[in-house]
């Protein structure tokens, strides 16, 4: 018997069956209980309340209200929301459906497959905790263990071993906010984004997978083929290979064993290139004595086996027996050139001009001119040799007296042995003056000469032999009659007190340096209960008034018990606690979900405070966790209670400003006495808050 458009009840808005092929009465199920199937024209369908249902078989409850719909399950919410099933639930009381057996819900931008789904209609929301994968065509399919999609936000929340795998990279995290319209994606605890060119790293993020562009956070990195990238906040575009950080970043060339740090930086990976400005600082790492590079922007760029590295405007370098200053310095690490250079933004007699002219210090030497070089080997990183263009002039402390001497050219060759000068070279219209002295010594005289060229030998800072050649003009004069304003050559200006000492030198000249306030995302708030009071008060008013004692309520049949053995979970004051050394501030904390809830700690006594919760329940496995957010390091255990006080499991965790939730999984199976949960090694500088303390019995196959 075929029939369409049989209502029941519809008055009290009870569940409407619009068509169905058979129907027939069941007593071995109830009273009250009406099974309807499928004809060869169509499927058994139902409505209530802007919902159709279509199966091939239903079993309605009137009492109840309640569907179970089998095979080839259809529900539809308006023109949005498609679920397909095996099996099917429905309450019409509450409003809930449980599904189970290759379960699909599409919406318009996103497919959602598992295993077991339930959705609440009242609150707009579909859950599964079986594990569940969503496609989504142009982000790609992301999977993990517990999800939930809230329809009205177009927003699904992961949990738990969450993996997105696009074309074009992989994202790991532990919890994701993913809105299907934006395709906007909130990462939270320690993920990866994993692709061919790059791999980041951060705690906290956000990532845009429609124009694969993203902002990181806490703890953030991207590290490339040859290159790692860290800073406090990072930004990230993958389609024109670029990122840029802010605020305490350092990039470290893994190839070349370089680092350059500062607190805003770009690196363009495809042109192999990297800028960085605000305290901006490159370091060469080297196995004798590291080479460290100051200025307000510096560049590095080139491939990997040619890096050219750009320090300019008030640029300075400095080694333990080498420094310098220019407007300048450019260093070629495969050639191991590197050249001071004074950019022409400044009329000559300009002070601030003169304080750019580039400027070398190795040990007592002092070496100035209009552009140096400086050569070293990159394999044996020892200095080779030195180049001064142009108005070359160098300067020494007499060894025994307060005079200096000087020479002075066009140009200066030198050339190093252990890194020290050890030849010198002044080359067309040279000048002398020299404090010339005996074996013993003695102050012979004061040489003053010109010449065409002059050349230098030198050992352990000292002059040994000084030969002026061709066109030779001066004398050697007695101290006496030398007056003290010819003992310095035109041009004399000793800079010793510019010289940078140390790394920290490098900056002293710096203004105070004000680091902007990053704009951070979010803290996580983890998922309400699915099954929260107002869905456990639905279903208990959903229970049949008639219905006898043993009666299962049919709108609670799959809902899951709240397997917590901890009875005061998140009131850690509660006596069940036992409290040694410390002191508790009850609700003074705002918790995870952005209530006045949480509860906080302060070690008091002089040595290890705890707190502990003797589980009255012998488990073979058993899961603890908990919130906990604060200053200090402290353990949690699941240890025996008695005995000799087995440790079963156990975690050391340095707690940080920001919720994070601990997790610790125990086996005491065969084990006498009954478990507890402890958190210990409180000492009175820790303090922390606690929240959602969770302990439960997991079965085989959560194992």
């Amino acid at each position: 018997m075929s029939f369409t458009t049989i209502t029941l009840a519809q008055k009290s808005k009870k569940i409407q069956i619009e068509y169905a092929g058979f129907a027939n009465s069941d007593s071995l199920l109830g009273k009250g209980v009406t099974v309807f199937t499928r004809d060869n024209s169509q499927q058994v369908h139902f409505i209530h309340e802007g919902i159709n249902m279509w199966c091939d078989k239903a079993v309605y409850y009137e009492k109840d209200d309640f569907i179970e719909a089998y095979s080839n399950v259809i529900m539809q919410q308006g023109d949005t929301i498609n679920m397909n099933a095996k099996y099917v639930e429905y309450s019409g009381k509450t409003q809930l459906a449980f599904a189970s057996g290759n379960v699909l819900l599409r919406e318009p931008k996103s497919t959602l497959s598992t295993d077991t789904l339930y959705f609440d209609r009242t609150k707009q929301q579909a859950f599964y905790k079986s594990r569940g994968q969503v496609v989504r065509d142009s982000s790609g399919t992301i999977t993990s263990q517990i999800g939930r999609y809230y329809m009205q936000n177009k927003k699904y929340q992961f949990v738990n071993d969450v993996v997105l795998v696009n074309p074009e990279y992989t994202l790991k995290t532990n919890r994701l906010d993913f809105y299907t319209e934006t395709g906007h994606a909130f990462l939270f605890g320690p993920s990866t984004i994993v692709g061919e060119e790059s791999e980041i790293y951060c705690e906290r993020g956000f990532y845009d997978t429609k124009n694969d562009t993203g902002y990181f956070v806490k703890k953030s990195k991207i590290n490339y083929e040859n290159r790692v990238f860290e800073g406090d906040s990072m930004y990230f575009d993958r389609k024109i290979s670029f990122a840029s950080a802010t605020n305490n970043i350092k990039v470290t060339d893994t190839v070349n064993n370089s680092i350059v740090k500062g607190h805003y930086a770009e690196v363009w990976r495809a042109k192999d290139s990297v800028f960085i400005t605000k305290r901006a600082l490159a370091i060469t790492v080297q196995e004798r004595d590291s080479i460290y590079m100051h200025s307000d922007t510096i560049m590095v760029t080139g491939k990997p086996e040619h890096r050219i590295t750009r320090a300019y405007y008030n640029a300075k370098v400095y080694k333990s027996d080498l420094s310098g200053k220019a407007d300048s310095i450019h260093a070629d690490h495969k050639t191991g050139l590197t050249r001071l250079i004074n950019l022409a933004r400044f009329s000559s007699t300009d002070a601030f001009s003169t304080k750019r002219n580039p400027i070398l210090w190795n040990l007592g030497n002092q070496m100035t001119g209009d552009t140096i070089h400086l050569i070293s080997n990159p394999k044996t990183e020892q200095l080779d040799s030195l180049l001064v263009f142009n108005n070359a002039f160098l300067i020494s402390k007499d060894t025994l007296g307060t005079g200096f001497n000087q020479v002075k050219g066009q140009q200066l060759i030198g050339l190093f042995k252990d890194n020290k000068l050890s030849t010198v070279d002044i080359i067309k219209n040279a000048e002398v003056v020299y404090f010339s002295r005996d074996g013993q010594n003695e102050l012979v005289g004061i040489n003053k000469s010109k010449s065409g060229s002059i050349h230098m030998e030198i050992t352990e800072n000292k002059i040994d032999e000084i030969r002026l050649i061709n066109q030779v003009e001066g004398n050697l004069y007695p101290e006496s009659k030398f007056p003290e304003n010819a003992r310095k050559l035109r041009g004399f200006d000793w800079r010793d007190e510019e010289r940078p000492q140390s790394v920290e030198d490098l900056f002293k000249d710096d203004p105070p340096l004000e680091l902007p306030v990053i704009k951070g995302l979010d803290e996580y708030v983890p998922q309400e209960e699915f099954f929260d009071e107002d869905l456990l008060q639905r279903v208990e008013a959903a229970k049949n008034k008639d219905a006898k004692k043993d009666e299962v309520n049919k709108a609670s049949r799959n809902i899951p018990e709240n397997n917590n053995t901890l009875p005061f979970n998140s009131d850690i004051s509660n006596s069940g606690w036992q409290k040694i050394d410390i002191s508790i501030k009850p609700n003074k904390e705002i918790d995870p979900k952005g209530k006045k809830t949480a509860k906080t700690v302060t070690g008091t006594g002089t040595g290890d405070g705890y707190l502990n919760f003797v589980v009255f329940k012998k488990s073979k496995s058993l899961e603890w966790s908990l919130w906990l957010k604060g200053s200090g390091t402290i353990r949690i255990a699941i240890q025996e209670n008695g005995g000799d006080y087995t440790i079963y499991s156990t975690k050391e965790i340095n707690l940080t400003g920001e919720w994070e939730k601990h997790t610790i999984v125990s086996n005491p199976e065969g084990d006498s006495n009954f478990p507890r949960c402890l958190i210990y090694d409180i000492q009175s500088s820790d303090t922390f808050s606690i929240w959602g303390s969770e302990l439960i019995e997991l079965t085989k196959k959560d194992n």
